[in-house]
């Protein structure tokens, strides 16, 4: 009876230690998880993401900082105004009116650009083949207005292709984690790895949104202005065989 009872003691003592050394154990992977886990804000996650990880956001601050240029560039160059100066229009529907053809062509000659230029080009064969002339200058000047709107094409397409390069390498360092490590650092270093993957993908996407909602209107806009530019000279060389 004797031995009943000791052996239910210890049987209760050893449950006991049993569970306060679980709680120790429970509270110490806590305590380690929190530590391993508190500096994973994002430049920290930047930093874990190694050599590769570091190019990446390197190349995507550099698309970004491309991508707010071209924008801001494409709405001061990219005008009606700016391409189709009201004075240079007037100037020359003046002369014309007045039949000082000459003058019509210095005034193109001082203020260089593309309605000048398209409208030299005829000019210079009012005679013969102006349209097919004006043609050819007018797609010269829409490829060269393109070029600048292109680029922001090119941004939008890299940017996501870098994000979903960054979301790659992050899941590949989140299942490399899950056979080395193990207990509360796997958690933490599976949290970082997987937040370096979507961070990465969420920058991309950032930028490639508004570079190719830009790059439509954009496109749209000069698509425009060189078909008024186009009409306007055709007008203007009715004037000139007049």
């Amino acid at each position: 009876m004797e031995y009943r009872k000791i052996g239910l003691l210890v049987f209760v003592l050893c449950f006991a230690l049993s569970g306060f050394a679980q709680d120790v154990v429970m509270t110490d992977a806590a305590a380690e998880a929190e530590v391993l886990g508190s500096g994973d804000g994002f430049f920290n996650v930047v930093a874990k993401g190694g050599f590769l990880g570091v190019t990446l956001w390197l190349a995507l601050a550099a698309l970004s900082v491309a991508g707010t240029h071209l924008i801001v560039d494409s709405f001061l160059k990219i005008k009606e105004k700016r391409i189709i100066p009201p004075d240079l229009t007037d100037g020359v529907c003046a002369a014309l009116d007045a039949g000082d053809f000459e003058k019509a062509n210095q005034l193109c000659g001082e203020e260089p650009g593309a309605l000048s230029n398209i409208l030299s080009a005829g000019f210079s064969n009012k005679d013969d083949g102006a349209e097919d002339a004006v043609a050819i200058m007018a797609e010269l000047e829409s490829e060269k207005l393109m070029q600048r709107v292109n680029y922001l094409n090119v941004v939008g397409n890299l940017a996501p292709m870098l994000g979903l390069l960054g979301t790659v390498q992050g899941m590949i360092m989140a299942f490399a984690t899950l056979g080395t490590e193990a207990g509360a650092a796997k958690n933490a270093m599976l949290a970082t790895n997987i937040s370096q993957a979507l961070y990465t993908t969420a920058a991309g996407l950032i930028i490639a949104v508004p570079a190719l909602g830009f790059y439509s209107f954009f496109r749209n806009r000069a698509a425009k202005i060189i078909l008024n530019m186009e009409a306007l000279t055709m007008e203007l060389m009715k004037k000139a065989r007049g």
